[in-house]
């Protein structure tokens, strides 16, 4: 393998990370949605408000990395789909901004809009941030409606050029139409209220509110579980996009799960999160705070493990249902050797603000919040 196939796998490998911590982190989202089930009573709702309010910059923040990780590695990724879907990216960008605005104005002075209003930016953040976010994630394995003309980057010099061109009018939001994207959207926020439930059994100082988060946790786990289960198997045995030897994409039987088995090292990712999320659940069950970690742990080697599977061993991960030839890979689609290779030596950095971000969650998380802690 040389340097440039070796980078290329290595950024996949950090976009994929970045993925799977997104996953996990929005268990935030997860806590907003079950605001009112979970809160019957204003000094509770206060409760799991400042809870969640310690860690939603968190999602943002990983959500915008992860975009730029791909636009530095992957830029034809970013401008086919970030500026051919842009309906369900603004989608999920306007969630996101609704949910700062709401945590930074909810409760100021002269709010004329009234912390309610502001209460329901939250739910429609918590439902529909995981949904789109999971369901543009699924056209990783179906695939979307685009076609990439990469000559035109070279007559346009002087002119216009436009590489990637959208063969749909609705412009990213046709996924919902594909089953597949949709199973994987709800189960995201299935995943996410379940994590949800996890985390404030974890930092809320609040009977009541951890024996409601127990049972609503069940409640979602009893939805997730069979969804997901359906998802993987229909994906592992559906057709997938590989690349041959001289980067000609095709269709390929049980291309994923074929990548599984060749990738013994992405088998054993899968399996192992998949049990440590079950077992989350019976952890938090018994009201063991440290669930949460076990859960977290799980979806990060889960979703590592998926994400993984779409972009290695010669797989198309953003197929071209319009023009397959436009089918986008990790080689035909990413940055000069001289931009992988820089910013591999600014990731060495990562290791140490991951560390830096843990500390500070452990200090911030070290007592749970109890009602003295809140205004209301």
């Amino acid at each position: 393998m040389d340097t440039l196939t070796l980078l290329q796998h290595y950024w996949w490998f950090i976009i994929s990370l970045l993925g799977a911590l997104l996953v996990f982190l929005l268990f935030v989202q997860g806590g907003q949605a079950l605001l009112y089930t979970l809160g019957r009573n204003e000094a509770e709702r206060e409760l799991i408000i400042a809870s969640l309010g310690r860690k939603w910059e968190l999602t943002f923040t990983t959500l915008v990395t992860f975009g730029g990780a791909f636009f530095a590695s992957f830029p034809l990724f970013y401008s086919t789909s970030f500026g051919g879907a842009y309906y369900v990216w603004t989608a999920i960008l306007l969630a996101f901004v609704i949910q700062a605005v709401s945590y930074e104005y909810r409760r100021k002075a002269h709010n004329f809009l009234g912390e309610k209003t502001f209460n329901a930016f939250l739910l429609i953040n918590g439902v529909a941030a995981p949904l789109l976010l999971g369901v543009a994630v699924g056209t990783f394995y179906t695939g979307a409606n685009f076609t990439v003309d990469r000559l035109s980057l070279a007559n346009g010099l002087g002119g216009e050029c436009v590489i990637s061109q959208w063969t749909s009018p609705w412009h990213g939001l046709e996924a919902v139409a594909d089953y597949r994207n949709v199973l994987l959207g709800v189960s995201v926020v299935m995943l996410s209220l379940i994590l949800g439930c996890q985390y404030l059994i974890s930092s809320v100082e609040n009977d009541t509110v951890c024996a409601r988060a127990r049972r609503v946790m069940l409640s979602a786990a009893s939805v997730f579980v069979p969804l997901f289960v359906v998802w993987l198997l229909v994906t592992f045995s559906s057709e997938g996009f590989g690349v041959t030897a001289d980067g000609i994409v095709t269709v390929e039987a049980h291309k994923y799960f074929s990548n599984l088995i060749d990738i013994p090292m992405l088998f054993h990712l899968l399996w192992m999160g998949v049990v440590a999320v079950l077992a989350s659940l019976y952890v938090a069950w018994k009201g063991r705070r440290w669930a949460i970690h076990l859960g977290g742990m799980g979806t990060v080697f889960t979703v590592l493990a998926l994400l993984l599977c779409v972009g290695w061993g010669d797989t198309s991960y953003y197929a071209s249902q319009s023009d397959l030839s436009s089918s986008l890979t990790i080689c035909n689609s990413s940055s000069s050797l001289f931009t992988l290779r820089t910013m591999a030596y600014v990731s060495i950095f990562v290791p140490f603000v991951a560390g830096y971000i843990g500390y500070v969650w452990y200090k911030m998380d070290s007592r749970r919040i109890t009602r003295d802690d809140v205004e209301y």
